[in-house]
């Protein structure tokens, strides 16, 4: 038992490290019979995951085993297992989904993939449905903000961060090329083959490329309840085409820098099914999707005290939009949008003494946007953020704070610009560990940031508003952590809690005026909550290991804008009090099973908490199977799974149902 639990811990260990760690061949001499033994080469490969128990913020992860083995299905799904998350989902395979924290709103919450932020200048909110999980080597939440000094100054000024990382290439036995196809197919038309092709070139530069295609019909049944009437329908315009492709080179220099540049496409056409109707269920709209981007990271360590990283990036976004009906002078609607945007960023650490460290991350964004919709005054935004980060970090205490500028300013073809702003955003965050031999951590956070009006925000026909004033938003966390490998039977457990209170002020929504509906800086809204998670690992008999991991949230979320309105410290529209998952692994050398449940407590539509507004809460199901065959030059795992397996009938967004019972079989073939 002993000898095992530390061949586990050399596991955890190894897999921390990044990059790929090599054994040289080794010659040990046996001091009984003195022959001599030749240790094979290993290759280790993995990147170094956040640890959630040593981090004075709150952070999960997910590597791509947790993803395979529980049957994820996309983005959405996996990000739905943080606690702390909120994810809107708008129904089916092609439907919108975003994703904020602690519920201060999804233009607070960046997206980072492989370091460099995702952006959208016209709406603020990423859609996380379009990355494929196909090529994702590990998924992260930060809520505050991450340990990494040598971060952009947009991740500093983010009140959470969701860190996407893809595989980088890796190679076994010498070889210089390796291919991966990879062909899923399910319930209701899924289908998506993709192809992953990696190459060495010369011992410090490696290249891959990434290509998928979906197609899904998208038209699942549901039960639609009208009264004492329950009729089956089915979804209807909810197809979707969709096509993702990358190539990343990744290269080392001699001096020890490493430049990784990515360009990156992905164009959709889908149907949007619209809310459900009980007299009308047909929708003709049509949403088409392009979004590229070409980004280059550089990273250099000069020496103990200094490194640096510098990130560039040009990011081209196009949409466009139809709708068809009797109510439009031509038969139909069209809105076409085109947004571009070029981002240089720099940030430089050090570290003048070994506990104390010192970073410096410089920001510059130029976004445009232009449109076809009346009125468009064909914006220009320019954004300098500067970020200044001190961290003090010794055996027991580790302590950081960092202070953020913002400067904006802008430029508009038709009208007034509106006026420049600028602000300063400061956060802090402590980590104690009271008992040096005990992995037990206390932890404090306090951070404050803020989200600008979006292009859709000031200048959309008839709604935008000008005067806008940026949205507030305080987070502060205390939390505890503790983990353990010497623990009765388990070979390791991890527990983390953390109580938050956010208040957000100025928030922006649409408001009814005389005449129309018009962008305001109307609201305040409080959230206070507990984020509670668990892992443990546990062998079971020789060979087989149950791996458990799971997470709960429970929030208030009320609005405090009015004292006279009828919604006055109710809770947020789409907030459930309760919220949380479970996930048991079992791991066998002959099958892997795995099987997890989400679920959410009610939530109301509006913002009174009336029956009338009222959408039940759920819990789906979701059981995986899988299995690898080795050959002699490749590998084949097939891997089959049962989605919603209790059939659960239920919303995300009311009038916008979830599919039911699903499956999806995935063959995967390496050579």
């Amino acid at each position: 038992m002993v000898w095992r639990m530390k061949m586990r811990l050399l596991c955890i260990a190894c897999f921390c490290m990044e990059g790929i760690l090599s054994a040289q061949e080794v010659a040990r001499k046996d001091t009984i019979t003195g022959k001599v033994h030749q240790i094979d080469k290993v290759t280790v490969t993995a990147r170094r995951m956040p640890n959630k128990v040593t981090s004075a913020v709150p952070v999960q992860t997910l590597s791509q085993q947790d993803i395979s083995s529980l049957g994820i299905q996309n983005m959405a799904d996996a990000v739905r297992r943080f606690a702390g998350a909120n994810v809107k989902d708008y129904g089916g395979i092609g439907g919108l989904k975003t994703v904020s924290v602690r519920n201060i709103g999804a233009a607070h919450t960046a997206v980072s993939y492989d370091g460099v932020v995702v952006s959208n200048s016209q709406a603020g909110q990423i859609d996380i449905g379009r990355f494929s999980l196909d090529n994702v080597s590990a998924l992260s939440l930060a809520i505050g903000q991450s340990d990494d000094m040598l971060q952009s100054a947009r991740l500093y000024a983010s009140a959470g961060v969701l860190s996407i990382e893809t595989e980088k290439p890796h190679f076994d036995e010498e070889r210089n090329v390796a291919f991966q196809a990879r062909v899923s197919g399910g319930s209701f038309g899924y289908v998506t083959p993709s192809l992953r092709w990696w190459q060495k070139v010369g011992d410090r530069t490696r290249f891959a490329v990434n290509a998928n295609y979906m197609r899904a019909d998208g038209n699942y049944p549901f039960t639609l309840v009208n009264g004492k009437y329950v009729t089956e329908e089915k979804r209807n315009n909810s197809t979707i085409y969709s096509w993702q492709g990358e190539a990343t080179l990744y290269h080392t220099f001699k001096d020890g820098g490493e430049l990784d540049v990515k360009g990156y496409y992905f164009n959709s056409r889908r149907g949007l099914p619209g809310a459900v109707t009980l007299y009308n269920p047909i929708s003709d709209e049509i949403l088409w999707d392009e979004n590229t981007f070409v980004q280059a990271r550089y990273k250099k360590r000069f020496s103990s005290k200094w490194s640096l990283q510098a990130q560039a990036k040009y990011n081209h976004g196009w949409n466009r939009y139809e709708d068809k009906g009797k109510e439009y002078a031509d038969g139909y609607y069209r809105a076409v949008h085109r947004q571009d945007e070029y981002y240089l960023s720099a940030t430089a650490l050090y570290r003048p003494f070994k506990a104390l460290s010192l970073s410096l991350a410089q920001d510059g964004a130029v976004n445009t946007l232009r449109s076809n919709l009346k009125d468009c005054p064909f914006p220009t935004r320019y954004t300098s953020l500067t970020a200044f980060n001190v961290r003090y970090q010794s055996e027991r205490i580790t302590a950081s704070g960092s202070l953020v500028h913002t400067f904006i300013t802008e430029k508009v073809e038709v009208g007034k610009a509106p006026e420049d702003f600028h602000r300063l955003a400061p956060s802090a965050s402590v980590s104690i560990r009271p008992w040096a031999e005990e992995s037990f951590f206390l932890r404090f956070m306090y951070k404050s940031t803020f989200r600008t009006p979006t292009f859709n925000d000031l200048y959309y026909y008839r709604l935008g508003n000008r005067s806008l004033r940026p949205e507030k938003a305080n987070e502060y966390n205390v939390g505890v952590t503790w983990s353990s490998s010497s623990l009765f039977f388990l070979d390791y457990i991890s527990a983390t809690l953390d109580a938050y209170y956010n208040d957000v002020t100025d928030k922006i929504v649409a408001f009814p005026t005389t005449y129309a509906w018009r962008m305001a800086n109307y609201g305040t809204v409080r959230a206070t909550g507990v984020d509670a998670t668990l892992a443990m690992s546990a062998p079971l008999v020789k060979n087989i290991d149950l791996i458990i991991s799971g997470g709960y949230t429970l929030q208030k979320a009320i609005d405090l804008t009015d004292p006279d309105a009828k919604n006055y410290k109710e809770q947020l529209p789409y907030t459930p009090k309760h919220s949380g998952n479970v996930a048991a692994r079992f791991e066998m050398p002959w099958l892997n099973i795995g099987y997890s449940i989400v679920g959410v407590s009610k939530r109301y539509c509006l913002s009174q908490n009336i029956p009338e507004n009222e959408i039940a809460g759920y819990m789906e199901h979701t059981a995986s199977i899988s299995k690898e065959f080795a050959f002699k030059k490749c590998k084949l795992q097939l891997q089959a799974e049962i989605i919603n397996l209790t059939d659960e009938q239920y919303d995300v967004i009311k009038y916008y149902p979830m599919p039911g019972r699903s499956w999806r079989v995935t063959g995967t073939f390496k050579f």
